[in-house]
């Protein structure tokens, strides 16, 4: 039936059955790509494929370093999604230099709790700028596959935290502690569940406005306890420690965790929205 349908024999019965069974089957999807490619359309769509990356700015590997492993890395980082490749990589790496510069240039003691206070909406703002309309360029085509929608948005998630747990994690170890301040990773189960919060409201408002909502949230939740107390603007460190409610103790850490996983599942529950384009 595949081979039909890519040379256009199939009934059109047949046709709109392949059709939508390919929406869910990943192994009868790449089939029919196979068969279509294979056939008389497949030097057209090479074509409009080549010239559509070209207008992205996309460069394609040569052919001798297609089947390299440095290529099928770059392949690889090209699928991971745009934050990897934007300013918000760039901006993680500042927020933790800067945090560094505090500390270690200006003396400033509460630089670790500004640090942790922002990282669980760093991983926000790479979700933000991962997926959706007004993040990818190639938006309408990825929701469209069969492997986009929520299984693409869970892999450029990943890879979004991938970067964040381990440099946000050492870069807080690394700094240092005031006196009653949550440990360097006690943001971990905040961040989760936040980034699962912005996930599953996404699939009711999009991707940027729930990570837009869930970090100013956050932000607005945080400066109280930060700039609290007499010396907080002096460098003693008595803001990070009053943000130990937020992440200290086994009720706070057990609360995030419980939210992390009630997010997980309203997420499953509302897998299917995400293979509808998002309103404009």
């Amino acid at each position: 039936m595949a081979l039909q349908y890519a040379d256009g024999t199939a009934p059109e019965p047949d046709a709109w059955s392949l059709e939508k069974h390919v929406e869910s089957c990943t192994a009868c999807a790449v089939r029919v790509s196979a068969a279509v490619r294979a056939g008389a359309a497949g030097h057209a769509l090479a074509a409009v494929r080549t010239e559509l990356l070209a207008s992205l700015g996309h460069r394609p590997a040569p052919a001798a370093a297609a089947g390299s492993p440095l290529g099928r890395w770059a392949r690889l980082w090209w699928a991971v999604g745009p934050a990897l490749r934007g300013s918000w990589l760039v901006a993680v790496f500042l927020v933790v230099g800067g945090a560094f510069g505090l500390a270690h240039g200006a003396g400033f003691r509460g630089a670790g709790g500004l640090l942790l206070a922002v990282s669980p909406v760093l991983p926000l703002a790479g979700v933000a700028v991962s997926y959706g309309r007004h993040a990818d360029p190639l938006y309408e085509i990825t929701a469209a596959s069969p492997s986009g929608g929520l299984r693409l948005l869970l892999t450029r998630t990943a890879a979004v935290l991938a970067v964040c747990v381990p440099l946000l994690t050492a870069g807080g170890a690394l700094l240092p502690r005031a006196a009653g301040a949550p440990g360097a990773a006690a943001w971990l189960l905040p961040g989760l569940a936040l980034t699962l919060a912005a996930l599953a409201l996404g699939s009711f408002v999009g991707c940027r406005a729930a990570a837009a909502t869930l970090g100013g949230g956050w932000l607005l939740a945080v400066t109280g306890p930060l700039l609290d107390g007499p010396d907080a603007g002096a460098g003693s460190g008595s803001g990070a420690a009053a943000l130990a409610p937020y992440f200290s103790g086994s009720a706070a850490q057990g609360g995030w965790a419980a939210a992390a996983l009630a997010c997980a599942a309203l997420l499953a529950l509302r897998r299917r929205s995400f293979d509808h384009l998002e309103p404009r």
